[in-house]
């Protein structure tokens, strides 16, 4: 897959500017294809830091050529609703609620809603509704953070 390649490309970059490389998404979409590169580091991401990160991954984009056809090239935050990926990703979130979707229907359930236990076994450990689920992780098409929000507070 690309993605996989672009990741493995792009990391030991965005890491040497000291950055953690969350995700990379690529829709093709003929003449309006996009690259999206999501960075986090502790305190969040501002604007300036994206455009370093663009900065320093666009000489190696230039030079390696891993997509043959126009692309913009995005950089961004992972956001509220953070994806989560790789075991560390879902071992550094436990006590959160997620939102996972299922390659097939998985106990009867394409999307699934709980509170993140951890990982064991290659799996995504889940509360859901007060029962521990194991979701195989090579079954899970996404997942997501879910943002709490709390409207009661005042401005």
């Amino acid at each position: 897959m690309i993605t996989d390649e672009l990741e493995t490309l792009l990391t030991p970059e965005v890491e040497r500017l000291g950055f953690e490389l969350v995700d990379v998404e690529y829709q093709a979409a003929g003449g309006s294809s996009v690259l999206r590169v999501f960075i986090d580091k502790e305190g969040g991401i501002s604007v300036d830091d994206c455009a370093l990160v663009s900065d320093g991954v666009s000489g190696i984009l230039d030079v390696e050529d891993p997509i043959p056809t126009e692309y913009a090239l995005e950089i961004s935050s992972p956001g509220l609703d953070r994806p989560l990926r790789r075991p560390a990703h879902f071992e550094k979130y436990a006590g959160e609620l997620i939102k996972v979707k299922m390659v097939k229907g998985f106990v009867g359930r394409k999307r699934i809603k709980g509170v993140l236990v951890g990982v064991q076994d290659e799996a995504v450990v889940l509360d859901v509704d007060g029962e521990q689920m194991q979701l195989p992780m090579s079954q899970i098409d996404s997942a997501r953070l879910v943002p709490i929000v709390d409207f009661s507070a005042k401005r």
